[in-house]
């Protein structure tokens, strides 16, 4: 086992400090919107920012878990960005009561939709309609970004399906409360309306299908917004609105009342006792994960600082040993992990297996601890740092595929609550089979270590040099070994972009890159979130290849 007087443990501690440092830089920038200016000239209207808004709601001394918040991170540089999809989403407490929050930033392209600012305000509603939580709307924006309106208006997951969402949630029984404090226009006008109550600040509030600009263009009339969709006519002439506040705190407040007054059901459906921490030092995880991802280390000694009391029950320890499986719990749940075991072991038959790869023998384990975890209602926690499963012809022979598809079965019939946690590669099928975002997991999180892609850099590349110098050969190019060593180094770079971990978290494929210490903190919230939601759906996994 590693200690802080390796020289290895120091070095690896110290790359992921630097990585965890990075991404405070990152958050710490964001946090800014649309920067100091827009900020200050956002204030002069008398309005709160998105994230003072949100910081006033909660209850005092309660965390807020922002999804999303590197969403658009590095894109649309046309038109110079648009942080954080220009709106702040995640999970606070109001009242006792876990509530998703979305607050669109009107700092940033005053709040205009950009298409990731839809992706992230529909991944928003999704978490609420499987969790069951009340969603308040914290509305300030000038509605769909127009130069990009072919990328967020027409599709199914565009624009409009978030009206369909704000119908569903209310069909469901889950209540959903609009605050209106900039500008809603066109479409989005709809969103605070279909929810269960509506408020509007005075002044800075205003709602209508078209601005008074517009209006004139349509029909010639001269109105201004204020008296065309300001409070005051949505609150006494309309009856659009159903309430009328002075101001942003006074909505906020208001927010707060309303929530206290709906009923909580005390929901015993996952099980939970009395939170304990880890025995084992959680900050000796940063010198465990190895600074070069080739090099093995034992998941275990990553899972006992995790897991609470550092107990960790062991499931089938002595066979399909690339996968881990095993019971604990995390602030109390109870929990099951699957989790890749990156350590060269040795099967039963002596037969060396390499760390990281899923072999028969760990699919074939892992669908069945996945059987096992449904039957007891147990929640799973995927820890992921994949290669891919194993292959050639021994491999084949032995029916990896029918085995794989057994555990990529059972994982995405699972009706208990899925989270998934990328520590390290994330690479091919591997992804998939460990519960990746295509499969639903109720949140899905990585470490600053982490790589998403088909395969890992030095692969790729290698495949993608081949396919280059062939085809310059084809053209009559002479292939020398410094242009080779160019094309690669190039072709290198591009991919490794497109692994990063912030890559996927611009597009949200991942919900949030988080340090690794906070990880106890992201399963609990998630798994009491998910408590809210009773499981009622009977496991079933069809029909399957034996």
């Amino acid at each position: 086992m590693q200690n802080k007087k390796n020289i290895d443990f120091n070095k690896n501690e110290d790359n992921m400090k630097l990585l965890i440092g990075n991404l405070k830089h990152h958050i710490a920038s964001i946090s800014l919107g649309g920067g100091k200016k827009a900020i200050e000239k956002h204030r002069k209207k008398g309005k709160l920012t998105a994230r003072e808004r949100i910081a006033k709601l909660i209850d005092n001394g309660t965390e807020f878990i922002e999804f999303g918040s590197l969403a658009a991170l590095n894109m649309y540089p046309e038109y110079n960005g648009c942080t954080s999809a220009g709106v702040v989403i995640g999970i606070g407490t109001i009242h006792k009561r876990q509530c998703m929050i979305v607050s669109n930033d009107a700092t940033v392209k005053a709040g205009a939709w950009f298409p990731m600012t839809g992706k992230k305000n529909l991944r928003a509603q999704e978490i609420a309609i499987e969790n069951k939580l009340p969603v308040i709307y914290l509305v300030d924006s000038a509605g769909i970004f127009l130069p990009l309106q072919n990328e967020i208006f027409a599709d199914k997951e565009h624009f409009g399906r978030q009206f369909r969402n704000n119908s569903i949630i209310s069909s469901m029984g889950i209540p959903q409360i609009a605050a209106i404090m900039g500008s809603c226009v066109a479409g989005g006008a709809y969103l605070p309306i279909l929810c269960d109550e509506s408020i509007i600040v005075e002044k800075t509030g205003s709602v209508f299908l078209a601005s008074s600009h517009l209006v004139k263009a349509a029909i010639g009339e001269n109105i201004d917004n204020e008296t065309l969709g300001g409070a005051k006519t949505h609150s006494e002439i309309s009856g659009v609105t159903d309430y009328k506040c002075k101001n942003d705190i006074e909505a906020i407040n208001l927010i707060r009342d309303l929530i206290e007054k709906i009923p909580t059901k005390k929901i015993e459906n996952l099980s939970r006792e009395k939170s304990l921490p880890p025995k084992k030092n959680s900050e000796d995880i940063l010198g465990i994960i190895p600074r070069k991802r080739d090099k093995p280390y034992d998941m275990k000694d990553v899972i006992v600082r995790l897991v609470d009391n550092s107990e960790f029950i062991e499931y089938k320890k002595e066979y399909g040993k690339t996968i881990i499986c095993g019971y604990a719990r995390i602030d109390g749940w109870s929990i099951g992990i699957v989790a890749n075991q990156r350590k060269v072991v040795k099967n039963g038959k002596g037969e060396m297996q390499i760390g990281g790869v899923i072999y028969s023998d760990s699919a074939d384990k892992s669908a069945r601890f996945i059987m096992n975890c449904n039957q007891k209602k147990i929640p799973l926690v995927f820890l992921q740092d994949v290669t891919g499963f194993m292959v050639g012809s021994k491999s084949e022979h032995g029916g990896i595929i029918k085995d794989g598809a057994k555990m990529v079965n059972a994982m995405a019939n699972s009706t208990v609550p899925k989270f998934t946690v990328i520590i390290g590669n994330s690479y091919g099928a591997g992804n998939y089979a460990m519960c990746g975002k295509a499969y639903d997991p109720r949140l899905i999180v990585s470490w600053p270590s982490a790589e998403l892609a088909v395969m890992s850099g030095n692969s790729a590349a290698k495949v993608l040099l081949q396919i280059e110098t062939a085809s310059l050969k084809k053209q009559g190019e002479g292939i020398t070994k410094e242009k080779e060593a160019e094309l690669y180094s190039k072709i290198k770079s591009r991919y490794d972009e497109q692994i990063s971990p912030y890559y996927a978290a611009a597009r949200i494929w991942t919900d949030a890159i988080i340090d690794p210490l906070e990880t106890r903190t992201w399963i609990s919230m998630g798994i009491e979130a998910a408590n809210n939601a009773p499981i009622k759906k009977q496991f079933n996994m069809g029909v399957l290849q034996v």
